[in-house]
Parts: structure tokens; C-alpha cells; sequence
């Protein structure tokens, strides 16, 4: 399954990287810092899924989503901050992501789970 790292934090796409790497048929086919690159990345690589950071410079992680999603519907995008989620934005409810994970909660079991 190919994924789609966005994140506008270096350690942390490396982070992602690790964990996508120990999942079973899971690899990491591309990576983003900025929406619109990501955009641009999944027109690129159509990755199955896209862990995509909310905040990022450019055009928001929200804004990055509705936009892959408009253009490629099958694809999962999972929603990433730091934030709790009765803190989130009210329009990453709407977006079109499959779900959010904080951070710290990025394993390979939760992402096994999208499965």
C-alpha cells in the first residue's frame, strides 16, 4: 500500500517514515512539506493513504484534503496534529479524511487498523 507523508516538520516525516516502514506491505511512495505539494504528490503517486499533518504552510492539511479527495475519492487520508480532538478545526470533520490520529498516537497497530 502506498502512503503519502505530509508534514511540514522533517523529524517527523522521519518518524512517519519508521512507522510506515514496520507495517507489512506498507511503503512509503512519497513525501510532502507544504499542501500544495501535497496535492501535486498524490496526483504524482495516487497513494492509497496520506498522513496528512492539519497544519502546514501554503494551503492547510484541511484544504490539501478536499482537494485530493475531489480528485481521487478511494483515497484514505488520515488527519494528523497535536491537537486533542474536541480541539480540532471544525472543518476537519467535513473534509472528506477517514479519520484523525494525534501524533503521538502514530503506531503500526493504528495504522494496521485503516486497514
Amino acid at each position: 500500500m502506498d502512503v503519502l507523508i505530509v508534514d511540514d516538520q522533517r523529524p517527523f516525516r522521519s518518524v512517519a517514515r519508521t512507522v510506515v516502514n514496520l507495517v507489512g506491505g506498507w511503503r512509503v511512495a512519497a513525501e510532502a512539506e507544504t499542501g500544495e505539494d501535497a496535492v501535486a504528490a498524490a496526483e504524482r503517486v495516487r497513494p492509497a493513504v496520506v498522513l496528512m499533518d492539519i497544519n502546514l504552510p501554503g494551503i492547510s492539511g484541511i484544504e490539501a484534503t478536499r482537494r485530493i479527495i475531489a480528485s481521487h475519492p478511494g483515497t484514505r487520508v488520515v488527519l494528523l496534529s497535536t491537537y486533542a480532538t474536541a480541539d480540532l478545526p471544525p472543518d476537519a470533520t467535513t473534509c472528506g479524511a477517514t479519520t484523525y490520529l494525534n501524533k503521538e498516537d502514530l503506531t503500526p497497530a493504528t495504522l494496521r487498523a485503516l486497514r
